[in-house]
């Protein structure tokens, strides 16, 4: 037709498939079970448009990706759903009936995931919620047209926009009745399948559930499905008239607990009187499961007031709320965090009682990112690179760049390496120029610090390090400057007030310091608009240097970090998250690692945090807060910054001063590498060679093999024009997870 497919996919906007890590984590792993693993799974979520961003300050605008349709996906409105919300309880003599309730029905659609060469095709089902055609039909025969149209849009709202937060907890009834919506209709749809497929059954339809948890495994991606625990009972209980002994086994052994956040705001705590007006059966069901599992503890732990209290279900004093996260953790047979400092944290620390209860329950399944899309698929030039050295094999079994050590000191491979990263920087710099009129020196150093907007992120280190570099550079403008150009992305919560003042202070620091006639080309400062997975696309392979620098102990994993090691880039953080995992892997001396460990952010905390100390002492910290303090970067308004600084002085729980000093040290370490290219690629190569194992592939076999019992095939299906049955007879039975 004579389109570029380039420019077509340029047009082709982002899939609304959730914001900030848990999206991504999603969409980066459920490929993994098409591809290499043929592991037969169903994804499922809502089909939601998502918010977007910005110019010097975040303004947030609808972002429909689905305005025009979606030609990747197939309406399947024959497994159209009923969901039930509010009604009310009756106590009958075959057991507990919810009756009067309001009924919103849910449509799936279906999106083929496809494995990588290998004739493999998963499903992920979104579902849209779509009102009954007898929807509020009492008030339309009263007259009441409009009032009865519009409670139908009422209903059809679950399902018209996501909340654009990532680890920040809103107690929302429309985020609720999201969270049920999604998990209702699943479960339905699970529990259909489970009684259409014989698997060895004689029956026409299934009824008995002994073999349930054998054939399905369902992991639940943080707290937000949890409502599935007690779903799952009541259908059980209540439906199948299955005994609540016998119904809580098989729950426990069908599900399964990622933890991915430790930060305390993160954590959900549903309202108890919420859930009883939205979902009254669910309280009683998640009542009775605390009740006994609290007798459990008084057993073992008798005039233990205290432990029961931390370790109920339900929170009391002022509001009572339901804790998601115990609900998980004793609904499940598994838990697991995302890299191994966080599980360590998660069972030291976090779900400390928990852990020691049940210690086997806790495990370690490290994140992961898929190969083919953060590789093969926009970084070809170094794709093909690696693939001559090592062959091809290296994209469905990621493990095998190790054979790249061999090369480290091959400096026709260097050159080539460095070649390739000029190339993604040129054409980087070129769409910067574009975009944001300003000029780019592809020579200099490109610095990236992109991911969500979070104080625990620390992208206000990065930023009093740009504004030290400006002082240093108008100070001894003559001195030998290693140009970097500091790229920093990302959006907030939209309700979150720091993280959006964040973005204000880098766009009006950039705006100073692009514009200073002395700074010239040694520093220039972009922040990213409307921050996302193409445009992350793009920037990944130019990057020299990744910025991963929370404060120790807060990040779970990061799978960001992974994708830019990937990628030819090197990174500068600290021990925190799959950080850590990644210095074991190429060896700490292969990645500027800097400040605080765990133990000393608890050490600090039990002493003290003083932000003053570290003001009073550095000479250029104290240059730069004064200056964002009294206007500088903001002249019109002056006051503008002072709840920033204030907050830094007062209320900063990730102490970006305690890790001010040794993140400019090791800058400066950063800078004086970059001056000798030969050994700055040699580490690059080193970087490339050790990132095997951070490959979604790995973590999906984990979870298949230790927590979801199914053994991942990496055996080809034929296509579908050549028969199947010897292919058959070598393909496991799989596990619907």
């Amino acid at each position: 037709l004579g389109l570029d497919m380039e420019e077509l996919e340029e047009i082709e906007e982002d899939a609304g498939l959730g914001n900030g890590g848990l999206g991504r984590l999603a969409a980066g792993a459920f490929p993994s079970q098409s591809s290499p693993w043929h592991i037969p799974g169903r994804s499922p979520g809502l089909g939601v448009p998502v918010t977007a961003l910005t110019p010097s300050r975040q303004v947030e605008e609808a972002d429909d990706w689905l305005r025009h349709g979606n030609p990747w996906e197939k309406a399947r409105p024959e497994y159209m759903l009923p969901v039930h919300f509010y009604g009310r309880l009756e106590q009958t003599a075959t057991g507990t009936k919810w009756v009067d309730t309001q009924v919103v029905l849910a449509l799936p659609y279906d999106t083929p995931v496809p494995g990588y060469m290998n004739n493999t095709v998963n499903t992920m089902r979104l579902w849209s919620a779509r009102a009954p055609n007898d929807f509020n039909l009492r008030d339309f025969n009263v007259g009441d047209y409009i009032q009865a149209v519009l409670d139908r849009n009422l209903a059809e709202n679950i399902s018209r926009v996501l909340y654009p937060n990532d680890n920040f907890f809103e107690g929302k009834e429309l985020r609720l009745k999201q969270e049920y919506f999604v998990v209702a209709a699943t479960l339905q749809d699970i529990i259909r399948r489970f009684k259409a497929s014989k698997f060895g059954s004689t029956d026409s339809v299934r009824t008995v559930f002994d073999s349930f948890p054998d054939q399905v495994a369902i992991q639940l991606n943080d707290t937000h499905p949890a409502m599935a625990i007690p779903e799952l009972m009541r259908i059980f209980v209540d439906i199948e008239k299955l005994p609540w002994n016998k119904a809580w086994d098989i729950t426990k052994q069908t599900f399964a607990y990622t933890n991915h956040t430790v930060l305390p705001e993160a954590l959900e705590r549903w309202p108890v009187d919420l859930v009883e007006k939205l979902l009254p059966r669910h309280l009683q069901i998640i009542y009775e499961i605390n009740q006994r599992h609290l007798d459990h503890i008084a057993f073992l732990f008798p005039n233990n007031v205290d432990r029961l209290r931390r370790m109920s279900l339900i929170e009391e004093g002022g509001t009572k709320r339901i804790n998601m996260a115990h609900l998980c953790i004793v609904g499940s047979h598994a838990v697991n965090g995302v890299a191994k400092i966080h599980s360590e944290i998660v069972k030291t620390q976090v779900f400390k009682d928990f852990a020691e209860l049940e210690p086997e329950k806790f495990q370690n399944k490290t994140n992961g990112i898929t190969p083919r899309r953060w590789r093969l698929l926009f970084n070809p030039g170094l794709a093909e690179l690696i693939a001559e050295k090592i062959g091809e094999d290296y994209v469905r079994d990621l493990s095998q760049l190790t054979k790249l050590h061999e090369f480290v000191d091959d400096d026709l491979f260097i050159r080539e390496v460095a070649k390739v990263k000029q190339e993604n920087k040129v054409k980087f710099a070129q769409y910067l120029e574009k975009e944001y009129k300003v000029k780019i020196n592809p020579s200099a150093m490109f610095d990236v610090h992109v991911k969500r907007i979070h104080e625990y992120k620390r992208q206000l280190m990065n930023c009093l390090h740009i504004v030290t570099m400006y002082n240093r550079i108008r100070r001894d403008p003559a001195k030998l400057f290693v140009p970097r150009t500091v790229i920093i992305g990302g959006k907030a919560a939209p309700g979150y007030h720091m993280a959006k003042m964040i973005i204000k202070l880098i766009n009006a620091v950039a705006q100073v310091v692009n514009n200073d006639p002395v700074v010239g080309n040694k520093l220039k400062v972009i922040f990213l608009e409307n921050y996302r997975v193409s445009l992350a696309e793009k920037v990944i392979p130019a990057t020299d240097l990744s910025e991963q620098i929370s404060t120790a102990g807060t990040e779970a994993s990061g799978t960001g970090n992974m994708k830019f090691m990937l990628n030819g880039a090197l990174t500068i953080g600290t021990m925190d998250g799959a950080n850590v995992e990644m210095a074991e892997e190429a060896g700490e001396e292969n990645l500027f690692i800097f400040g605080m460990r765990v133990e000393d952010v608890t050490e600090l905390d039990r002493a003290g945090y003083k932000a003053q100390e570290y003001y009073d002492r550095l000479p250029e910290l104290k240059q730069a807060i004064d200056q964002i303090k009294s206007g500088f970067f903001s002249p019109k308004e002056p006051d503008l910054f002072k709840d920033v600084v204030n907050m830094l002085f007062h209320h900063d729980r990730f102490k970006v001063f305690a890790d001010y000093e040794p993140y400019v040290k090791c800058q400066e370490k950063v800078s004086e590498l970059y001056l000798n290219s030969k050994a700055w690629t040699k580490m690059v190569i080193r970087n490339i060679a050790a990132a095997g194992k951070f490959s979604s592939d790995r973590t999906i076999k984990e979870y298949a093999r230790d927590i979801w019992h199914v053994e991942p095939s990496d055996l080809k299906i034929p296509p579908p024009n050549e028969p199947r049955d010897a292919a058959e007879d070598k393909t496991p039975n799989g596990t619907a997870a």
